[in-house]
């Protein structure tokens, strides 16, 4: 992937763990302008995953974006929620962050 796809990529990532952290906090308050927020967030960050799939390809893109918004939508939810980690869990997000550093590994 070039510089810009991986800043682009990189992009939509945080427009989808902004839209998962807004329905976060829809779940703790019930107030439904936060789940009209959120559906428009979803929306920009699947277009913008739509122009990376016409640049970079399907495979690569998909796989990091999938994987990065997992391992980092529990820092989130660890950080800023308050939620906890069992042991079994961490060595789980530790493995996925060597799944996508080994997926966006650069060929040759």
């Amino acid at each position: 992937m070039s510089p810009g796809s991986l800043l682009w990529l990189a992009m939509a990532m945080a427009v989808f763990i902004a839209a998962n952290s807004t329905l976060r906090a829809y779940a703790a308050s019930s107030w439904w302008p936060t789940v009209v927020l959120a559906l428009i967030l979803f929306s920009v960050g699947n277009l913008m995953m739509v122009r990376l799939m016409r640049e970079s390809g399907l495979a690569v893109p998909i796989a990091v974006s999938s994987v990065a918004q997992l391992v980092l939508i529990t820092l989130v939810a660890v950080v800023v929620f308050g939620e906890r980690l069992s042991l079994v869990q961490g060595i789980g997000l530790a493995l996925g962050v060597v799944s996508v550093a080994l997926i966006a590994w650069p060929k040759g």
